[in-house]
């Protein structure tokens, strides 16, 4: 199998996320609000917004306050993404809701519970938060996936199955996932984001 390196700056962002995993939960809002804007467009946009927004803008910003920002920025589906936070503040309190589970039994309650994530920007959101064992199944894990052979060809949708079946493949390199998440994306796209 393909030996993956780290570097400082993967290690460097790791160490940001289990900093924030010792944040309060308006932090950990902040960060699932970050996960539901990255769903259908690009990390560095969704970066921008949350930057704008602040965690307490996530919080207390009206869903037609928060949309214009999203559209400012030149997000997709501006309504939607400001729709979908403002119902998500049912679950404020999201730290003390998953802090006990595994990453897997939150990614279940995230997903059950908080419209507008599936399970790879739930686990996206766990990894930032400081859980390592759940994958981010994007198109550059899969692309590397493919090029090495792990998976014979990338589908054009992912079924739970499918997601969980290249989850356990992964875990067969021996490294936290959180950590081989970066480090392969930092192989595929020449940068190290969260």
């Amino acid at each position: 199998m393909l030996k993956l390196e780290t570097n400082n700056l993967v290690e460097q962002r790791l160490r940001e996320f289990k900093l924030l995993n010792q944040l309060d939960t308006t932090y950990w809002f902040s960060e699932l609000c970050f996960c539901i804007l990255t769903a259908n467009s690009k990390a560095e946009t969704a970066i921008r917004i949350q930057q704008e927004v602040g965690p307490n803008g996530f919080l207390g910003l009206t869903d037609q306050e928060l949309a214009q920002i999203i559209r400012n920025n030149k997000h997709r589906f501006h309504n939607n993404k400001a729709k979908f936070i403002v119902q998500a503040r049912e679950f404020t309190d999201i730290k003390s809701k998953i802090k006990s589970l595994s990453g897997t039994q939150a990614r279940e309650f995230i997903v059950k519970n908080i419209k507008g994530l599936g399970y790879k920007e739930a686990s996206h959101f766990l990894r930032n938060v400081g859980f390592d064992d759940v994958a981010i199944i994007d198109r550059h894990i899969l692309r590397f996936m493919h090029q090495q052979n792990l998976i014979p060809s990338i589908p054009k949708h992912i079924t739970i199955r499918f997601y969980l079946e290249c989850e356990q493949i992964l875990a067969k390199f021996g490294i936290e996932l959180s950590r081989l998440d970066l480090i392969i994306w930092e192989k595929m796209t020449g940068k190290v984001l969260k």
